[in-house]
């Protein structure tokens, strides 16, 4: 049986020497920013870090899929027929990394038979790094050290504040935002970062209900830690994140204590696709 307190140890290391990488790049006036797509820009530290997490992954954990988001797809082809993966994002919110809002996370996380079993989120910018293994709890790493998290046990909506999309915005989103009703939405970079403002939390709910993909990297490390810290994390329709695959899935994201995400998923339902 996996030793999950030692793949955590081992996510912990790899994260932290990435975020060096992360930080050392984020530092200097060119980034080696270039565009794999329209609106999907790379840094030189998302090729870095990727090459080093690749490194010190493949040597941990030897044999298993590593699902990296700066890799060749061919590299880990027939993922979701092994019993574990990886899944990486060297530089979640890049967008904010070139903006320098601070707002960026190296995620990893680890799946069993498809399911997000562990998780680290490590925001160099900030000074923090969440992490998790089912069954053990979640907890947020700072200077002052260790301390365990939890969401928030609020129950109604219009006392919450919502972490959203800084970004990733339209009318559909923005209609079915407008119903949920809470107190206020907050802006927020990087899935992970909304992700683990949730498990702590410091952010009641998190939604972006939108038809956009989403990729498995974005999402496997976050839902670990929400899951862990009480939680649910599924996608906007409160579907689970399959981690078998396909690497791209499109309903958006739902993070939330449960109580709350119930709720959002009703009132989703009641408004029509805008488009």
């Amino acid at each position: 049986m996996i030793d999950r307190q030692d793949v955590l140890a081992k996510l912990l290391d790899a994260a932290a020497a990435a975020a060096k990488v992360v930080m050392r790049v984020y530092a200097e006036s060119d980034l080696g920013v270039e565009l794999k797509a329209p609106g999907d820009p790379v840094t030189r530290a998302d090729k870095e870090a990727n090459a080093l997490l690749l490194e010190m992954l493949t040597r941990d954990f030897p044999g298993v899929p590593i699902v990296a988001e700066e890799s060749d797809p061919a590299t880990f082809e027939g993922f979701g027929s092994a019993p574990y993966g990886l899944f990486v994002d060297p530089v979640d919110g890049t967008r904010d990394f070139i903006a320098k809002t601070g707002e960026f996370a190296v995620m990893i996380g680890f799946v069993e038979a498809g399911v997000a079993t562990v998780g680290v989120v490590d925001c160099p910018a900030l000074g923090e790094v969440y992490g998790a293994a089912q069954g053990s709890g979640a907890f947020l790493i700072t200077k002052g050290g260790r301390t365990p998290i939890h969401v928030s046990d609020a129950t109604d909506l219009a006392a919450c504040r919502c972490a959203v999309s800084r970004f990733h915005r339209s009318k559909s989103v923005d209609a079915k935002l407008a119903a949920l009703g809470v107190k206020e939405l907050v802006p927020t970079g990087s899935a992970g970062i909304k992700g683990v403002r949730i498990a702590s939390g410091a952010l009641d709910i998190y939604a972006h209900p939108s038809r956009g993909l989403v990729k498995l990297w974005d999402t496997c490390a976050p839902e670990a830690i929400v899951r862990a810290a009480g939680g649910i994390y599924t996608d906007a329709s409160g579907r689970p994140f399959d981690y078998r695959g396909p690497v791209a899935q499109n309903e958006g994201t739902l993070a939330a204590n449960r109580t709350l995400h119930a709720e959002a998923l009703r009132r989703f339902a009641t408004v029509p696709e805008v488009t």
